[in-house]
C-alpha cells in the first residue's frame, strides 16, 4: 500500500514510517522537517500541512493518509489559540480537500484522548456521572479530586469508551475533536473511511525535549538529563494510560489495513492505549529509578486545562482490529530512560 505519513519526521510520525516499511509499505512523507532518511525509496515532500500546492502533490498516487501532523500539548497561554487552529483544523481542511480531488478514500487521524475531557467516573449512589471542571478554588487548596456532581460524594475513576460524550476542556483538545467532525464530513462527502486513533499518554525514544508543547513524559526525562528531578504536579495521583511509541505505530499500520472494514462515508474510533492505569507519580518515580535519579518532587502545582484521570478502554481496537500493546510498562519506562530525546 502506498501511504503518505504527514508529519512523517516527528515522533510518532517517524515511528509509523518504520513500521510501515516493516511490514512491506511504501510510505511517503509530508512534513516541515527535512529528511532524515528513514529508509530507502521514501519520497519526501519538506512543506507546511497548510501549503495547498505541497499537498496536491504529495497525496497524488497514493492508496491512504496517515494524519499525524499536528501542534501538540497545552501550549503556553491561550495567545497559541490561533496557531493551533490554523495548523490542526485549516491544516486538515486543506489536507481533505486535497484528498478529495485526488480520489484518495482512506485516512487513518492521529486522535486523542483528550477528546473526553474527564475520564469515566461512578458514584455509589447516582451511577456513572460526568463532573464539570474542577474549581479553581478547589485547585488552590489541594482539592484535586472531582466529586459527584449530584450528591458531592467521592468518584471512582474507570476506564472510558469510544461511546463517551466530548467534552474538550483547552485548546488543543478542541481541535481535536473539530479533526474528528472534519474528516467525519469529508468521509460522508466522498464515501471515504476514517479510522481515528484516539492515542492516550504516547511515550518513547525521539520525543522532542524541553517544549511546553510535549507530553509529561518528555518533561520528566528532560529534567533528568539536566540533572533535577522531575516535577509532578497536583500530588502525583492523577492517572493516566502511558503506551509506547511502538505500540502506537503498530496501531497505526493495523488501522491502514482494517480500513476496508469500516463501511464508506463512515469515521470509527478506536482508543489507543496500554489499558493499564498508572498514575502520574508513579511514572516519575518508575523513570527516575531506571536513569538513576534524582528523586521527583510533588509540586501542588496545576494546570486550569488539565484533567484529573483520564484512562483508557482499548477493548475495541483489540477485538476489532487485533491489535496488543508489546511494551509493558516497566519494560518501556526501562527504555525510555537511556533513549534519545530530540
Amino acid at each position: 500500500m502506498r501511504v503518505l505519513v504527514t508529519g512523517g519526521a516527528g515522533f510518532i510520525g517517524s515511528h509509523v514510517v518504520a513500521e510501515l516499511l516493516a511490514r512491506g509499505h511504501q510510505p511517503s512523507v509530508l512534513d516541515l522537517a527535512p529528511p532524515e532518511p528513514p529508509g530507502p525509496g521514501v519520497e519526501w515532500t519538506v512543506a507546511d500541512i497548510r501549503d495547498p500546492a505541497a499537498l496536491a502533490r504529495a497525496v497524488r498516487g497514493v492508496d491512504a493518509v496517515c494524519h499525524q501532523a499536528a501542534k501538540v500539548g497545552l501550549g503556553r497561554d491561550f495567545a497559541d489559540a490561533p496557531d493551533y487552529v490554523s495548523v490542526n483544523d485549516h491544516g486538515t481542511a486543506l489536507l481533505l480537500a486535497a484528498m478529495a480531488g485526488a480520489g484518495v478514500g482512506g485516512l487513518v487521524l492521529a486522535g486523542s484522548m483528550v477528546v473526553y475531557g474527564e475520564g469515566r467516573y461512578d458514584c455509589v449512589r447516582h451511577g456513572r456521572v460526568r463532573p464539570g471542571p474542577r474549581a479553581p478554588g478547589d485547585l488552590a487548596a489541594g482539592r484535586f479530586e472531582p466529586l459527584c456532581p449530584g450528591c458531592g460524594a467521592e468518584l471512582t475513576p474507570g476506564l472510558v469508551e469510544e461511546d463517551a460524550p466530548a467534552d474538550p476542556r483547552n485548546v488543543y483538545a478542541t481541535t481535536k475533536l473539530a479533526q474528528e467532525h472534519l474528516a467525519a464530513a469529508w468521509a460522508r462527502s466522498t464515501g471515504g473511511r476514517v479510522i481515528s486513533l484516539r492515542y492516550h499518554n504516547v511515550y518513547g525514544d525521539r520525543m522532542p525535549r524541553d517544549t511546553p508543547y510535549a507530553g509529561v513524559a518528555s518533561f520528566f526525562r528532560s529534567a533528568l538529563e539536566r540533572g533535577l528531578p522531575p516535577r509532578v504536579f497536583e500530588d502525583g495521583a492523577q492517572r493516566r494510560d502511558f503506551v509506547h511509541v511502538e505500540d502506537v505505530a503498530a496501531a497505526n499500520a493495523v488501522a491502514l489495513a482494517g480500513l476496508g472494514e469500516v463501511p464508506a462515508g463512515t469515521l470509527r474510533a478506536y482508543n489507543t492505549g496500554s489499558g493499564e492505569p498508572h498514575t502520574v507519580g508513579e511514572m516519575a518515580r518508575a523513570l527516575a529509578l531506571a536513569f538513576g535519579g534524582p528523586e521527583p518532587v510533588v509540586t501542588g502545582a496545576y494546570r486550569l486545562g488539565d484533567v484529573r484521570h483520564i484512562t483508557a478502554s482499548s477493548a475495541r481496537l483489540r477485538d476489532e482490529l487485533d491489535w496488543r500493546p508489546r511494551v509493558a510498562f516497566d519494560e518501556g519506562m526501562a527504555r525510555f530512560a537511556k533513549s534519545p530525546l530530540r
